[in-house]
């Protein structure tokens, strides 16, 4: 595959923005989004992607961020007077690459996955980077972003001391659809042979495809519940439901007596397979079903002592959150009714919208419903390399219970 011609240019445009009176306070606490109700004035003619500097009704400077004509109508990524060109964000990339760098994440010998750039959690809402050994995967979820994707990729392989040869540009599925950018994914710096390669995580190995695969190729923001399953597998029988390619199930299968993966895509399932052969061969402990999830739960036997639920995201936006959570009290209490005595329930939630608090009511519901004594063992949530700014708690998305039943 060749180098997709860079064809972009960055967006220079910066307009102006005026708060409604009284609107600036949560602005002032260092929160990233500014919603439309409280923009009072926008300067001239703005098109998505714009800079915008943002004062309050006094004329006071507030911050600057990308303008989009949606609900949120800034998502700012400066709270200082900033020219935000090739030299701003090469400190914000940097930044991004020494917090990795202490948190242990950046430079592990037995991983080399990991995520680069978590949108608001680093200061940069709208892009996401993770990378795949020498491979960085890029996604804007702004136009703002998007428009200066190439610079973003220039600077990568000098912020990572030289890691990153490739860029991948997985926009695509992720920019505001209204924007009307006419995104196409492909290499916006070097080139990848294969469409995907093998990583590391941890010591284990995993076929990544970054072009077909979901999201950005592999959920990386599970290693550390993978880790954490692994020391309660001694023996057990393991059910993976929402699979994908089989993340959870190859830490299983360290010490699992049988492994069952199970995902309606049978694609996802054949990943599976290999990564679990990548690891330890031709193993008869291991099997995959290419089936809907639901339906496997509902027919199957009490055959199982511990289960794995990790679905997609049951609600994107808040008003699918009652749908949301009604699907989440039927998957798990399927489980709960399913699982042996004394087996281990690990569940989570991956959808921004459904807060800690819902999740777990959702799941004590399902509990409750089942009439099970049920513990809680562990409560989880992303790991380093997808950091929660304690300015910005919408960004804390993934949510889990290790869960002990009677």
């Amino acid at each position: 595959m060749t180098t997709k011609p860079a064809s972009m240019t960055s967006v220079t445009r910066t307009i102006r923005i005026t708060l409604r009176k009284g609107k600036e306070q949560s602005v002032k606490r260092f929160h990233p989004w500014i919603f439309s109700g409280a923009v009072a004035s926008v300067s001239g003619e703005p098109v998505e992607g714009d800079v915008a500097e943002v004062f309050a009704s006094d004329n006071t400077y507030l911050a600057t961020g990308h303008w989009a004509p949606g609900s949120i109508a800034v998502r700012i990524f400066s709270f200082s007077r900033c020219t935000p060109d090739r030299e701003f964000f090469r400190k914000k990339l940097m930044d991004a690459m020494n917090y990795r760098i202490s948190a242990g994440i950046a430079g592990k010998s037995d991983t080399n996955a990991w995520r680069l750039v978590h949108g608001e959690g680093d200061g940069l809402p709208g892009l996401v980077i993770d990378l795949y050994g020498n491979v960085a995967v890029l996604q804007a979820h702004t136009a703002g972003f998007w428009h200066i994707r190439e610079m973003i990729a220039g600077l990568l392989p000098e912020v990572t001391g030289g890691l990153v040869h490739s860029v991948y540009d997985k926009s695509e599925g992720t920019l505001p659809f209204m924007a009307k950018l006419n995104p196409s994914n492909g290499y916006i710096m070097g080139a990848n042979g294969e469409t995907g390669t093998v990583v590391s995580e941890n010591g284990f190995r995993f076929r990544v495809d970054w072009e077909k695969g979901q999201k950005t190729g592999f959920f990386i923001d599970q290693r550390d519940s993978r880790s954490l399953l692994r020391q309660y597998c001694n023996g057990r029988s393991v059910l993976n439901m929402f699979g994908y390619t089989g993340g959870f199930s190859v830490y299983a299968m360290s010490n699992a007596a049988l492994v069952h993966t199970v995902d309606s895509s049978a694609t996802a399932t054949a990943t599976a397979d290999e990564n679990v052969y990548l690891n330890f061969g031709s193993d008869p402990r291991h099997r995959s079903f290419a089936t809907d999830a639901f339906s496997f739960l509902s027919s199957m036997e009490s055959e199982y002592d511990l289960i794995i639920l990790d679905p997609p995201a049951f609600a994107k936006h808040h008003n699918a959150l009652n749908q949301a959570l009604q699907g989440y009290r039927r998957l798990n209490a399927l489980a709960l009714k399913k699982i042996k005595p004394g087996g281990l329930l690990f569940t989570f939630s991956c959808s921004q919208v459904v807060s800690r608090d819902d999740f777990r009511r959702s799941v004590f519901v399902a509990a409750a419903n089942t009439g099970r004594n049920v513990r809680i063992l562990h409560q989880t949530g992303q790991p380093p390399d997808h950091p929660v700014s304690i300015y910005h708690p919408e960004s804390e998305y993934l949510k889990g219970l290790m869960l002990y039943v009677e």
